[in-house]
């Protein structure tokens, strides 16, 4: 068949994961940005926390599109999930548009049943924080 069913995040899902970070952002007692995006990386949500850092929103926004992009959470790493040093990340960034793809840890693909169907970024705690948030996100609506 030519044509196949499509799974994509809904309105209460995204608002789920959301609800999801900023919960746990509070936990860690930091201020975060948190970007969700549907699979073709198109902005769905953005939150920037009161107190947040202006320049969170570019960070959160282009983790969430990489991810859901290379279907893997955002690393040091290339498209094939190769090492990069730093010339090269920095080389990939600027080749993909600093818009699109970014070395920075903190975005994770939204994974159903093997789909990707978004992705998510967070940015404005340290990497592991960012982490954190974004998987109790995932948590929150049962994916991986």
């Amino acid at each position: 068949m030519p044509i196949k069913a499509k799974k994509t995040l809904t309105s209460k899902g995204v608002r789920m994961m959301m609800d999801a970070a900023l919960a746990r952002a509070a936990e860690f007692g930091i201020t975060v940005t948190v970007a969700i995006v549907d699979d073709g990386g198109h902005l769905l949500m953005l939150e920037r926390m009161e107190g947040g850092r202006f320049h969170t929103v570019h960070s959160a926004t282009t983790k969430a599109a990489t991810a859901a992009s290379n279907r893997r959470p955002t690393s040091a790493k290339g498209a094939q999930g190769q090492e990069l040093d730093v010339v090269h990340a920095l080389g990939l960034t600027l080749a993909a548009g600093p818009q699109n793809w970014t070395a920075m840890e903190g975005g994770y693909p939204v994974m159903v049943e093997d789909e990707c169907v978004g992705g998510i970024g967070v940015a404005g705690g340290d990497w592991k924080q960012d982490q954190e948030i974004a998987r109790a996100a995932l948590n929150a609506v049962g994916a991986s």
